[in-house]
């Protein structure tokens, strides 16, 4: 297990690749705040055309990565020679941990499947993997739903894993055609658990401390990567490890919510053109703040127009 991306004395809780959301401006803020063991790009988009294989600002983004934190370069196509050579590019700008998406529900490009989509091709992804795996000296993952319309298929598909060489697993037990809708089935994880010699990553609706410490310890997996529930709550890392409170009071709440918010604003005020961009950005964002007793407050925060309407606003709900 020496690919691995996470040392063996830990249970890694990992930060989840969220297209449009985690750019490396929020990934360096979880990093210096609240220390995921490993974080992920958001989805790095394989092209067919060589000279075009990978962005060159996606390159240029993850040569920029200097944290002691491994990073995952998450990549999303459906060629094999491509995804190949995507590796090969990755790996020469630094970064020697790659993820295979097999559960975006919206990864369909123009010139064929991917992400979820490729679980409608099952014979196709052997020959996508084995090349995958040629290509990589680091770790190789994959990021999976249970199946495309069936949860069964995750069983048939773990001997496919397994003669690829993976080295872990990460299982976010909905369908595609699911998308996010109803609850993830972490009965189902516990299963694939039992039925595969993979480091199984269990993904999906981790929304409180509670849930997490559950998880680790009644399915067997060996971490957790937080997504949504991470976004709406930064110290969820730290309350899942037992390093802060599981809740906090409204106040205190409030204090946390705008504190991570203004650190964010700062950071995007930097990283994108112009005080719109910075503030479309953090507002994408703020959707994923479910807090009842707060939407009326962050309706407003969304309907600022300028970085000085908006910290007006975020000082108001702290000082509520």
């Amino acid at each position: 297990m020496q690919n691995l991306p996470w040392s063996a004395d830990r249970t890694p809780l990992m930060l989840a690749p969220m297209q449009g959301l985690t750019n490396d401006a929020l990934r360096n803020y979880f990093i210096q705040t609240v220390a995921p063991d490993v974080v992920f790009t958001e989805f790095v988009r394989v092209q067919t055309q060589s000279r075009k294989r990978i962005a060159k600002a996606e390159l240029a983004e993850i040569r920029a990565h200097d944290s002691h934190v491994p990073l995952v370069v998450q990549l999303i196509g459906h060629t094999a020679s491509a995804l190949a050579e995507a590796a090969q590019r990755v790996q020469e700008a630094g970064c020697q941990h790659l993820n295979l998406n097999l559960g975006c529900p919206y990864g369909r490009m123009a010139t064929g499947a991917t992400g979820g989509e490729l679980l409608r091709e099952p014979d196709k992804l052997g020959e996508l993997m084995i090349s995958l795996r040629k290509a990589t000296d680091g770790s190789l993952s994959v990021k999976c739903r249970t199946g495309y319309d069936d949860p069964q298929q995750i069983f048939q598909l773990l001997p496919i894993f397994e003669e690829c060489r993976l080295d872990y697993l990460i299982l976010h037990p909905r369908t595609v055609e699911q998308k996010y809708a109803g609850e993830a089935d972490h009965q189902l994880t516990a299963e694939v658990v039992k039925r595969t010699s993979l480091p199984v990553i269990a993904n999906g609706d981790i929304n409180a401390a509670a849930t997490g410490r559950r998880l680790l310890q009644e399915t067997g997996v060996a971490g957790l990567m937080l997504g949504r529930g991470a976004l709406a709550d930064p110290w969820l890392f730290q309350r899942i490890r037992g390093l802060a409170p599981d809740q906090v009071d409204a106040a205190q709440r409030r204090k946390e919510l705008t504190n991570y918010v203004a650190a964010l604003l700062e950071l995007y005020l930097v990283k994108f053109c112009g005080e719109r961009q910075a503030l479309m950005k953090l507002k994408d964002l703020l959707n994923f703040i479910p807090d009842p007793e707060l939407q009326r407050a962050l309706g407003k925060l969304k309907r600022a127009n300028t970085v000085a309407t908006f910290l007006s606003r975020l000082a108001a709900i702290r000082g509520k």
